[in-house]
């Protein structure tokens, strides 16, 4: 008998967040909440800010509302602003890395019930001093760099074609889910804390596995 997998997907409003809903509907198995700031089936979409705990609270109570005794696994999936100034800095660093960790605060009594307890933190290439990409997207790439830091300590503590990526980009979105998703799926706890690749080579997507 197949033993259906629950899913929080946050950012999900839109470029890899949506594609990886989209994909995980397309199994039966699969319940998906989908989290965005300005919110069928086996969809749940729930208003959430990031930003907010009181926001990220609310959405909590409401997932464990209809969950009951099941458990869930989380993708936070977050963007930001490219340029240095200091507001966009500032903004992007809540949203990519405060976010993430008061989600994964907030969520854990709920990831505890779950049979395999994954959390997934999509970060980029872009947060990579070795690939070195330039000067470009700074903000976005500061806040990922710090984010992948995050997934690393926590791991340690036991806690893409979008409009950022332009038409240049070489990966269509649905591409990047599936690979996402069936690395999440078949992760094990070899994988905590590594930064891997939609294909699971050392690249741009950071691993939390909870045991």
């Amino acid at each position: 008998m197949s033993v259906s997998r629950t899913w929080l997907v946050t950012g999900a409003s839109r470029g890899i967040g949506f594609n990886i809903v989209q994909q995980l509907l397309r199994s039966p198995h699969n319940v998906v909440f989908a989290a965005c700031r300005n919110p069928a089936s086996a969809l749940y979409v729930v208003q959430m800010d990031v930003t907010d705990e009181a926001s990220i609270s609310r959405a909590k109570d409401e997932v464990e509302n209809i969950l009951g005794h099941r458990g869930c696994r989380i993708l936070n999936q977050q963007r930001g602003y490219t340029t240095l100034a200091p507001k966009d800095l500032s903004a992007t660093i809540i949203a990519n890395v405060a976010g993430p960790a008061l989600v994964t605060r907030a969520f854990i009594p709920l990831i505890e019930k779950g049979s395999r307890k994954v959390i997934a933190n999509i970060s980029t290439a872009l947060a990579s001093i070795g690939i070195d990409y330039g000067g470009q997207h700074a903000s976005y790439s500061i806040s990922k760099a710090a984010l992948n830091m995050l997934t690393y300590k926590q791991a340690k503590e036991r806690w893409v074609k979008t409009d950022m990526g332009g038409t240049n980009a070489t990966l269509e979105p649905h591409e990047s889910a599936a690979g996402i998703i069936q690395v999440v799926s078949s992760a094990t706890a070899a994988h905590a804390g590594r930064f891997i690749d939609y294909k699971g080579r050392n690249g741009a997507l950071c691993i939390e596995i909870l045991v």
